[in-house]
């Protein structure tokens, strides 16, 4: 027993040593919010190619709808999203006048011409229905769908990605998740589309190490951030405008764990997430690189929890961006 005792109180000791290394680690590497825009991220350009300002998330809503696009040099896959939902919108809106929409693009400072493929759209359905906002330099996607989203007049706020995995008719379905949770009376709630019906057929044509990673990352999900939804970052997600400004104005991770955050921050808030079956399907060109994207996703869940629990991260009030 006494040779048990010499042997763990030293390893304990050291045990904890490192637990403190990592929680000053934790904090001194800490980013604060960061809402400020250069000044050419406040404009965007109409139909005919002039400057109008962006309008604010502190605005009150003028559309029914905002979508949010990130988009990182997805000049080849941007087009097929995008016409399969402005032909979705706009069938909605011929079919409900009242129905009112638009898709923001966020080019997160790409180096192909997604820019560029983005501004037909403009050009092709007014700057009243598509505008592009582009980012001097790359944030990350937290970051554009942030910059997008602060940019937004909707009375509700749709994220999705720009390689269209999503079947883009399922924001229906995330609508009514969203409606079931009544998030009267304050108006805070977010329907989060999901792929975890299809996880079986996924682990059997995944390799045994992407497998891992995968549960891997589940359980860091769980452990340190978020409890009770299974698949946190499917790209397809719906914010009330309240819900939308309560969390984004407290985001500090711009790269792919952000959605970890996000919701991170809403369940901290007490705001009620819904989560919603929808139909997905691999698409080519993903900017994941298997082992380090999930290696930096593992780190930034680590370093979520404990920033917040130092206090290196504080829940922020609303605040207006410069």
């Amino acid at each position: 027993f006494m040779y048990l005792s010499f042997m763990i109180l030293p390893l304990h000791s050291a045990l904890k040593q490192q637990r403190g290394q990592l929680l000053v680690i934790a904090h001194l590497t800490a980013g604060m919010v960061d809402l400020t825009r250069h000044e050419k991220e406040k404009h965007f350009l109409t139909a005919t190619g002039e400057k109008r300002l962006f309008p604010s998330l502190h605005d009150p809503h003028s559309r029914e709808l905002s979508v949010v696009v990130p988009a990182y040099n997805e000049e080849l896959r941007l087009p097929v999203m995008m016409d399969e939902a402005m032909e979705y919108l706009e069938n909605r809106q011929k079919q409900n006048p009242s129905f009112t929409y638009e898709v923001i693009v966020v080019d997160d400072g790409s180096k192909d011409k997604t820019t560029e493929v983005a501004l037909r759209y403009t050009r092709k359905y007014s700057a009243d229905k598509v505008r592009v906002l582009t980012l001097v330099k790359n944030r990350g996607k937290g970051g554009a769908v942030r910059m997008g989203t602060l940019s937004s007049r909707g009375k509700v706020i749709l994220m999705a990605d720009a390689d269209g995995a999503t079947k883009f008719s399922d924001i229906e379905k995330v609508e009514g998740g969203l409606n079931d949770l009544n998030p009267k009376p304050e108006n805070m709630a977010i329907s989060c589309g999901s792929r975890a019906h299809l996880e079986k057929d996924s682990v059997a044509q995944r390799s045994l190490f992407r497998t891992f990673l995968m549960y891997g990352f589940h359980f860091l999900v769980w452990f340190f951030c978020v409890k009770g939804i299974k698949d946190t970052q499917c790209g397809f997600k719906l914010f009330t405008r309240e819900a939308a400004l309560k969390t984004f104005s407290s985001l500090h991770v711009e790269r792919w764990a952000f959605d970890v955050e996000l919701l991170y921050i809403a369940q901290c808030f007490k705001i009620p997430i819904a989560e919603v079956a929808v139909n997905w399907t691999e698409i080519e060109g993903s900017k994941l690189v298997p082992f380090w994207s999930w290696l930096q996703m593992g780190r930034d869940l680590v370093f979520i929890r404990l920033r917040y629990i130092t206090g290196a991260w504080k829940l922020q009030s609303s605040h207006k961006t410069d």
